[in-house]
């Protein structure tokens, strides 16, 4: 069994985006349709913060608080399909978030909170004997971050406002490509686009760049309080209204399609969401 790096050279502190001291609680589930309709189950308790999910073929990454007595912090937790456990990646004295799988190596990339105040984009590998290194260690403060093709990387970086940076592992200079942003990122392999979402006269928008033309093109406003988004194939998006989960094409954005009704599993806020090969992973708020 696969188990990341401690790190024991870390300890916690936080920031803006990450702050742990009222993180509020919510819990995972992972939903998938059958004939018979909706299957839906619980893979974390309710009690703590388990969010930012990832969902992959072997189960759901995602981060979790952990609180002792010197305080709270958050760790990378995998949970898995096939044994139906829950297992701590990390275990470390630092706070890690957003479980990202490495392209380029066996592991994962997460935002790490540095004793420094730094927050950055670190590799964890999955070999135990292997050290967590810092990538793009130039760029800080970062709060989320999507891969693409070749070394590219899209980056979340805080500040007033909040920015969109696209840059690659190979040493070139980041480029602004947007301001005003929201924390949801994606890369879309098919298309070849990026997506993320910013904030223009009072509305959120869903965009989408293009590494190749350099062009971000506006697709449409999402509802009021979205913030959250995952592709379910090429051409289609999904985001969650309160419980209930719709889909929109961004070829025909004008037909929105409710898909799935999870009132009776979630009733308060669906936020955060995260799909693939036919299983979503969704957060519900429980306070």
């Amino acid at each position: 069994m696969k188990v990341l790096v401690f790190i024991s050279t870390l300890w916690c502190t936080f920031t803006s985006i990450h702050a742990i001291s009222a993180m509020p609680s919510s819990q995972l589930f992972v939903a998938e349709k059958t004939p018979q309709g909706v299957k839906v189950k619980a893979i974390t308790s309710d009690d703590s913060y388990h969010n930012q999910p990832l969902t992959t073929d072997g189960g759901v990454y995602f981060t979790k608080e952990l609180s002792t007595q010197e305080g709270s912090q958050t760790d990378l937790f995998f949970y898995d399909f096939t044994t139906q456990q829950t297992r701590n990646l990390t275990n470390s004295p630092v706070s890690e978030y957003s479980p990202t799988l490495y392209p380029h190596d066996d592991g994962l990339s997460t935002i790490v909170v540095e004793s420094t105040g730094k927050q950055r984009l670190w590799f964890y590998p999955f070999d135990s004997t292997r050290k967590a290194a810092p990538l793009l260690a130039h760029i800080d403060p970062v709060g989320y971050h999507v891969w693409g093709e070749q070394q590219d990387v899209m980056l979340f970086v805080l500040g007033t406002p909040h920015e969109l940076h696209f840059t690659d592992t190979n040493g070139h200079l980041p480029k602004l490509v947007a301001k005003d942003i929201d924390r949801s990122l994606a890369f879309n392999k098919a298309k070849q686009v990026y997506s993320f979402t910013y904030n223009k006269n009072n509305q959120l928008w869903l965009a989408t760049y293009s590494p190749k033309t350099e062009l971000v093109t506006s697709q449409f406003v999402l509802p009021k309080p979205v913030r959250d988004y995952t592709w379910l194939d090429d051409d289609t998006v999904a985001y969650a209204v309160n419980n209930r989960i719709y889909t929109r094409s961004i070829t025909s954005p004008k037909a929105v399609s409710q898909w799935m009704n999870l009132t009776q599993y979630c009733n308060t806020q669906i936020s955060r969401l995260s799909y693939h090969a036919g299983k979503l992973a969704f957060v519900c708020s429980t306070r």
